[in-house]
């Protein structure tokens, strides 16, 4: 944006700004349909890296052409790159940020490597910038999670009461990322993962600013609604064929339930790892 534009274009912003403020102050349910929109908004503005890259990926599927001369899957590792560069040439996220998100992608390269390997999913299409049978674009999926974890923090102003000490979560993620793995041979424990990260996060919970008041969730609620979200990406990501499922390969079907639970520990070791360099801020 150039000089001469940006002055006339605030000014509009904050005109239009004060123009809706006023309308929706004129009732309770103005306020409230205001408050919504702009938390809305500011979600999407949140998970802006995530946002992209599913449009990409849904984009390519409906759009790649047959005899396109790079495969759509290396096209999504260029895009998935640019969309990196962006974020950090724009300062949307930070350089410290981004070296820990970047650290989240190398953790979900190793395991998609491990997981094609056993056959818990499968990249159908060719490509030629892969390592193994796992194409380049799938630990972006990873650092866009990460993206989102860091970005939300800051867009929403985001305080938590009673939460835990970050060694119990550092822990606590250690275990989920080990349990991924060891499962293939010893007993799953997710269900004392689940089990100690509702005694860890039950009793706490944090504030954010949507709109003007400060606003109220438990901890648990708003970790289960951005894993319920990620889910719901996974299965349009997984009807563009980014990857599918063996229950998938002859037709789309939704992803099952129990990959909720599997992005909710995911996301748990997100919320770890962004820690490291943005750790929660807690309410006096």
């Amino acid at each position: 944006m150039t000089d001469a534009l940006r002055p006339p274009l605030e000014t509009l912003g904050r005109r239009w700004l004060t123009s809706a403020q006023t309308w929706a102050d004129q009732s309770r349910w103005r306020t409230a349909a205001f408050e919504f929109l702009w938390f809305g908004l500011k979600q999407a503005w949140a998970c802006l890296f995530g946002g992209l890259l599913l449009a990409l990926i849904l984009a390519t599927h409906l759009l790649w052409p047959d005899d396109a001369p790079v495969a759509r899957y290396d096209f999504l590792v260029i895009g998935a790159l640019a969309i990196q560069a962006g974020m950090l040439a724009f300062r949307l996220e930070t350089w410290a940020e981004a070296r820990v998100i970047f650290l989240f992608h190398l953790a979900g390269t190793v395991m998609e490597l491990f997981k094609t390997a056993h056959g818990s999913w499968i990249y159908p299409e060719p490509s030629s910038l892969r390592i193994g049978d796992v194409p380049l674009f799938s630990g972006f999926m990873y650092a866009a999670v990460g993206s989102y974890i860091a970005r939300v923090q800051r867009i929403f102003h985001i305080r938590v009461r009673r939460f835990p000490p970050l060694w119990s979560l550092w822990l606590l993620a250690a275990a989920i990322y080990v349990n991924f793995f060891a499962h293939h041979w010893l007993p799953d424990v997710r269900i004392a993962l689940f089990a100690a990260s509702a005694l860890m996060f039950a009793p706490g919970s944090f504030s954010f600013v949507a709109d003007r008041a400060r606003r109220r969730m438990p901890l648990l609620l708003g970790y289960g609604l951005v894993a319920l979200f990620i889910w719901i990406a996974e299965n349009l990501a997984t009807f563009a064929r980014a990857w599918t499922y063996p229950d998938q390969d002859v037709l789309w079907r939704m992803v099952s339930l129990q990959k909720f639970g599997s992005w909710y520990l995911l996301m748990l070791v997100s919320v770890a790892l962004v820690a490291i360099v943005r750790p929660p801020e807690r309410e006096a």
